[in-house]
């Protein structure tokens, strides 16, 4: 495993890959960051690196980025369908837990989804800030509420 640090506007993130594909993306001491990264190699020149800087870049400059990174999160069959779901979320919009839950054909798992969400592995780029509460609050953020009211002031969106 491969890692590097970035500074941000909101703070310095570790990222994490494996061959040229990133599997991970956390500010540090967020929740859920790993603990297991001192065994990792610092290596900041890899190509899925200077992509993710780019990436990183463009997005805080209030730009849609493309997605030129290569992603490979590590989780369960049902995390890895609200990952998805989550790519599918559009910059400057949000979904809620419900309405993930519903597009997945489980109805009421909204917590599951919940769980999913706040475990996703690769934070910005796939956009678990933009998915709110069933009354379009603010709920939840490994990163804490405050990253995720920034983030997404900064797509355009009033953060309750």
């Amino acid at each position: 495993m491969y890692t590097c640090t970035i500074d941000t506007p909101l703070g310095t993130v570790r990222a994490a890959a494996a061959d040229e594909a990133l599997t991970g993306l956390w500010f540090i001491g967020q929740k859920y960051f790993p603990v297991d990264f001192a065994a990792w190699t610092e290596a900041p020149e890899r190509p899925a690196f200077a992509a993710l800087r780019s990436w990183l870049a463009a997005y805080f400059n209030g730009k849609k980025p493309a997605l030129t990174v290569p992603l490979a999160p590590k989780g369960t069959a049902f995390q890895q369908a609200v990952w998805k779901l989550l790519l599918e979320i559009p910059y400057g919009k949000t979904a809620t837990y419900g309405g993930l839950a519903a597009i997945l054909k489980k109805p009421g798992a909204g917590q599951a989804v919940g769980g999913a969400v706040g475990h996703n592995p690769i934070s910005l780029i796939i956009p678990c800030h933009r998915v709110l509460g069933a009354d379009g609050g603010l709920s939840g953020y490994a990163g804490g509420l405050e990253k995720k009211r920034a983030l997404l002031e900064l797509e355009g969106r009033k953060a309750g």
